[in-house]
């Protein structure tokens, strides 16, 4: 592999609080160096780019890869070409899938199936519960042997208290966390929409936000008991970050990430039954929406995720209420994200660290930093370059994008995956 010089860019790393303009060499898969007018060694590849950012490549600690039992929706192979595209060098996967990821050799089998990616790091949530089915916990010490980073039931939340409280004593004595989809089932079940005007005049099914809520209220007092770590994903409501938030000031091992659709779009965006913009959870009002948006300004939200949860035109294809959820967001992650940047929500080196050192620390990963000796997983982004999401166009196999048609500042350039080119011309 030759040396690469990235020349004349700003570089910017959260981890180490670095802002600069300047050089950075690549060599042997490695940060070489870094500063300013470093020179270019014999041989080695130049990278220039005007106005561009590098920074270190993005850790998204939540999508769902399709594979294994949805390889129609997406695959690993797919789901990597998209991760590339958007600037993700490595992604915490949900272990939802059929077969459910609760045995050691699908922990071990997916880590090696990312390597085999050549471009990115796949490191599996195991699942909390056999088969993810919320009745009897899985063989947590074994799951975390095997590499798992922490321990969920991806989509589904854990109906019964008694069985959360012990697998939160048991995840504190392996150091890992677990991760929750706060929506009390039975509330939830059968429901399209969040429960208000817009679902009445829809004439869709309702989930009361407070679902939301109560889950969280739940697992907030579960962690005060216990000890244990607990972590929120897709927080959408301004009453369960209020919880949220009162935990942490607390103290209490309580963490919360946030998706692109729920700090960018509210439940107006399913418009006239627009299936591509269901998702679970389901799109909040606008007062909730501004609520993650304080969030993120204040630092309740510790991680942005992109939640990617791939779909097939089928899946969508059908009337609003029996319409699969989920939304495609591995390309569009940081687009959206810097969109609050460009709204002047939240500083560029905030953003970047909800999306880089932030959620590396939070589940202990090896990533997320832009340093002399660490490995070169580098994204390289103009800010301002303005361009179309268009479903059939994106990167990957899903093309379920709540963002169709809309105009986003800030392009991906390049990828680097421990200093090889993986994305860009």
């Amino acid at each position: 592999m030759s040396d690469t010089l990235f020349a004349g860019v700003r570089l910017l790393d959260p981890a180490t609080n670095l802002d600069t303009h300047g050089d950075l060499l690549v060599r042997d898969g490695c940060v070489a160096d870094l500063g300013g007018g470093l020179g270019r060694p014999d041989g080695a590849d130049l990278v220039e780019a005007e106005g561009a950012i590098l920074c270190p490549g993005l850790v998204d600690i939540r999508a769902d890869l399709g594979e294994p039992g949805h390889e129609y929706r997406e695959t690993i192979a797919s789901a990597a070409q998209a991760a590339a595209a958007g600037g993700i060098t490595t992604l915490v996967a949900l272990p939802d899938s059929r077969p459910a990821i609760d045995d050691p050799a699908l922990v071990r089998l997916l880590r090696a199936r990312g390597e085999e990616t050549g471009s990115l790091t796949i490191l599996p949530y195991a699942a909390l519960t056999k088969g993810c089915r919320g009745e009897e916990m899985a063989e947590l010490g074994l799951l975390a042997e095997a590499g798992a980073v922490a321990f969920t039931d991806g989509a589904h939340a854990v109906a019964s208290a008694k069985l959360m409280r012990l697998a939160l004593s048991y995840a504190r004595g392996f150091g890992k966390r677990i991760v929750v989809h706060a929506e009390e089932p039975t509330l939830a079940a059968g429901g399209a929409a969040t429960e208000g005007a817009l679902a009445t005049r829809l004439g869709l099914p309702g989930i009361p936000a407070v679902a939301e809520a109560m889950i969280v209220a739940r697992d907030v007092r579960l962690a005060r008991l216990t000890g244990g770590a607990v972590h929120f994903a897709h927080v959408s409501t301004a009453e369960a970050l209020a919880l949220i938030r009162r935990a942490k000031e607390e103290g209490l091992a309580v963490t919360c990430d946030a998706a692109p659709p729920y700090f960018d779009l509210n439940e107006r965006a399913i418009g006239d039954f627009r299936t591509y913009a269901k998702l679970s959870p389901p799109l909040r009002r606008e007062e909730d929406r501004l609520a993650v948006v304080a969030a993120l300004a204040d630092g309740t939200i510790d991680a942005i995720a992109s939640d990617h949860q791939p779909r097939d035109a089928d899946d969508k294809r059908l009337p609003f209420a029996q319409a699969a959820p989920g939304g495609a967001g591995l390309a569009t992650l940081l687009a959206v994200t810097l969109a609050q940047v460009h709204a002047g929500t939240i500083g560029l080196m905030a953003a970047l660290e909800l999306l880089t050192a932030r959620p590396a620390r939070l589940l202990g990963i090896e990533a997320g930093r832009l340093a002399k000796g660490e490995t070169a997983d580098l994204c390289l982004f103009h800010p301002e370059r303005a361009w179309q999401v268009e479903s059939g166009e994106l990167p990957g196999k899903a093309q379920n994008t709540p963002w169709d048609g809309r105009a986003l500042e800030g392009r991906v350039l390049g990828t680097w995956k421990a200093g090889r080119r993986v994305f860009g011309p």
